[in-house]
């Protein structure tokens, strides 16, 4: 699940935390939806305030796996255009094996 990692990202991106603090905060909310039995994306924006009060509701944005994809960059990564590359690769591999 990419889920804790896109969370961890979101807060050094957006709310500019340092990477201690935002261990510890995805860590609770990690925690927090385990206890539940939930993802992350499942939790309310008041429960992720209780964590961190300068979590917003553009959050939830980076929480599914579409916008996940589409949030990466890197070569070779989770970016959209490798993943689409990377599946037609294979189908056309495959295909011809």
């Amino acid at each position: 699940m990419r889920q804790p990692t896109d969370f961890a990202d979101w807060l050094v991106r957006e709310l500019g935390l340092p990477l201690r603090e935002v261990h510890h905060i995805t860590g609770q909310a990690v925690a927090l939806a385990e206890r539940k039995q939930c993802g992350l994306n499942d939790l309310s924006l008041d429960e992720l305030q209780t964590i961190c009060p300068d979590i917003n509701a553009a959050l939830f944005d980076v929480l599914t796996v579409e916008k996940s994809v589409k949030s990466r960059k890197s070569f070779c990564g989770k970016v959209l255009s490798e993943v689409l590359y990377q599946i037609a690769y294979w189908k056309k591999r495959l295909v011809n094996a």
